[in-house]
């Protein structure tokens, strides 16, 4: 299996996903969010130093009620995508990295009281992104692609402050099986790409081999007409797969708003004005 392979499952997996829409007359909520935070990265087919710096954040979420389980099962979907630009401990070479990620999910919704929800269920994702080292003159740059099937679990409080209402969350992905890109150790891509000597470049990865986590921990403020959401970022992700290390730690902070909807279709009408 080659990385086109991959780029043609996720594409298959996501249109068969997308199947699992909200029905008319069901809550939607949108979150964008932009944050910035430090990162601390190793990939060691470009270097066996740690590089840190500033990472850019950008996540866009929606969450959408069903009819499932007598409407217990929400639909999640989110978007996450970050830009750094990190040095050696040296300060005399730099690498700039970004990636894109795309996660879907389906929480059944465990009500404990009215005012706290645990939400727990299964989570299909995929990334694609980079690393550039500017120093290196072979190999400078390194392909992040990959898929997981991640367990997912929330806690949503709501609570007030006087008379103001706040609604805090806090959720934990964590990927349990996925396929990952990588190079063999001492494999160039113009080996794989031009040459055509593929070798074992699609991995398996599990939590013994790529144990990760993505933490959120968020709070809604309402303030007249909008909704603000401030949020804390802890992205954690790892890999040690054809004996090449890779991680990412990353703490950020982001700020943005929320919007709540509700799926309302226009009502269609015959010729002679009967509602259908």
């Amino acid at each position: 299996m080659n990385i086109f392979r991959l780029f043609i499952i996720l594409c298959s997996l996501f249109i068969g996903c997308r199947l699992a829409i909200a029905q008319e007359g069901r809550p939607v909520t949108h979150a964008t969010l932009f944050g910035i935070g430090g990162v601390n990265q190793l990939d060691s087919y470009l270097s066996p130093i740690e590089y840190t710096g500033p990472q850019f954040q950008f996540m866009h979420e929606t969450l959408r009620a069903t009819h499932l389980a007598d409407s217990a099962i929400s639909f999640q979907t989110l978007w996450h995508g970050n830009l750094a630009y990190t040095k050696n401990p040296k300060d005399n070479a730099k690498q700039a990295g970004g990636d894109l990620s795309y996660d879907i999910a389906w929480h059944y919704n465990f009500r404990i009281n009215q005012d706290l929800r645990i939400l727990v269920g299964p989570q299909l994702g995929a990334s694609l992104g980079f690393l550039y080292n500017m120093r290196n003159g072979n190999n400078p740059a390194q392909l992040l692609a990959s898929l997981r099937l991640s367990a997912s679990a929330a806690a949503i409080y709501q609570f007030q402050i006087g008379r103001q209402p706040f609604r805090a969350r806090y959720q934990l992905d964590m990927p349990m099986l996925g396929l990952m890109f990588s190079p063999e150790y001492g494999q160039s891509y113009y080996e794989i790409f031009s040459l055509g000597n593929s070798g074992h470049n699609i991995c398996a990865t599990h939590p013994f081999n790529g144990f990760s986590s993505r933490h959120f921990l968020s709070i809604d403020i309402p303030f007249r007409n909008i909704t603000l959401r401030a949020c804390y970022l802890c992205d954690i992700r790892q890999s040690h797969v054809n004996e090449i290390k890779h991680h990412s730690y990353t703490h950020a902070f982001m700020l943005g708003w929320v919007r709540h909807l509700r799926i309302v279709r226009p009502r269609r009408t015959t010729p002679e004005g009967f509602v259908m």
